[in-house]
């Protein structure tokens, strides 16, 4: 997105300018793992009604991404790591959640395959994405000419990999629903020392 006035471009995730860092190199080590935390903006146009309210649906979010340039022979091992390392920050957060594997028609046209996280909202009543982990294969890598140097010597296509980790607006409304008790809201443990407290009373 293009801000005139300011000649800034807002972007809708870091894995666009974090996965652009190699653009147009070959890279001698795999894996390259990245990670960043930024700002994130979305139109979200057209998002009416009650349940696009609040922190369900925000022009702006903050949100840690990670990004993995990975030898193809193991992006699908680099996937499920990836995969659980997310799943691991919703079990320490003690959140309920699930892990959908995407069908092709639910996919965006670029990743091969897709993971989505959602946890559950109990004032909602109804799963929310938190994260979604994607294996692009060699769709971003041949567009920006990341590539390795094969045993021949030749030049061939890396695979990308990204995912959410995780989109903070989400993960603060569930944790402030589903830990609600008469004398207040109780934390997960691994966030008392953040936080100062046990509980928001």
């Amino acid at each position: 997105m293009y801000l005139t006035q300011d000649n800034y471009y807002m972007i809708p995730t870091a894995e666009v300018p974090v996965t652009n860092i190699h653009r147009d190199t070959i890279i001698n080590e795999l894996p390259v793992k990245m990670t960043a935390y930024t700002p994130c903006f979305r139109r979200e146009a057209g998002s009416y009604g009650k349940d696009v309210r609040g922190l369900n649906r925000v022009h702006q979010f903050d949100k840690v991404e990670i990004v993995q340039i990975a030898h193809p022979d193991k992006s699908y091992e680099a996937l499920e790591e990836m995969v659980k390392h997310v799943e691991s920050l919703l079990q320490v957060l003690n959140l309920q959640y699930r892990i959908l594997r995407l069908c092709g028609g639910d996919m965006g046209f670029t990743s091969a395959l897709t993971y989505d996280f959602e946890v559950y909202s109990a004032a909602q009543e109804r799963w929310l994405e938190v994260s979604s982990v994607s294996n692009f294969e060699t769709f971003q890598s041949n567009r920006m000419k990341i590539r390795y140097r094969d045993e021949n010597g030749k030049p061939q296509l890396v695979h990308t990999l990204n995912g959410s980790s995780l989109a903070l607006p989400r993960i603060m409304a569930c944790l402030l629903e589903n830990n609600q008790t008469p004398e207040g809201i109780t934390l997960p443990e691994i966030l008392h020392s953040y936080f100062g407290a046990p509980m928001i009373s």
